[in-house]
């Protein structure tokens, strides 16, 4: 993930060498004689990664556009607390000073994507911004008391063989 303009011109700088590369890499496989797919095979790892990249590429420049992604699950809120960093022009210092922590805190929250954060500090970082959150919660297959008791009992069970065979 990109979290500052230093990443974004890396980035930038990544995938017009990559494009060359790949041209390259290319014509040396039609000198082979190899078929298109057998090219396009070979090609394959360096294209997903290029696209990947561009990918993290075009997400930033929305973010810096204020262009926010909807997410549909409270799993994303890290990369949406980054983003607002991002769009409002902070650094992760500026960001730690607002908070009261280190500068190593934030870096250390962003690279997980501020995963396992707590409902109160996300908050915190959100009104830091001036922003609002609006929260929709669908119920895309409805389950019955006895479906949630037999699926919460079953995650128990494997959690428990899990543990067990971890301490083994």
């Amino acid at each position: 993930m990109i979290r500052n303009e230093k990443e974004y011109k890396e980035a930038i700088r990544r995938l017009k060498q990559d494009q060359t590369v790949i041209k390259k890499q290319k014509k040396s496989l039609e000198i082979l004689n190899l078929q298109p797919i057998e090219i396009n095979r070979a090609l394959e790892p360096m294209l997903s990664f290029h696209q990947q990249l561009v990918e993290e590429v075009e997400w930033y420049e929305r973010v810096k556009r204020k262009d926010f992604d909807t997410i549909s699950s409270l799993d994303e809120i890290g990369r949406l607390l980054i983003a607002l960093r991002i769009a409002s022009g902070l650094t992760q210092k500026d960001l730690a000073k607002c908070l009261g922590v280190a500068e190593a805190q934030i870096s250390r929250d962003e690279r997980n994507e501020y995963h396992g954060i707590s409902l109160e500090r996300a908050q915190k970082i959100i009104r830091i911004f001036g922003a609002n959150v609006e929260a929709k919660v669908e119920l895309v297959r409805p389950l019955e008391r006895k479906e949630i008791l037999a699926a919460a009992s079953s995650a128990s069970t494997k959690g428990k063989q899990k543990h067990q065979l971890a301490a083994r």
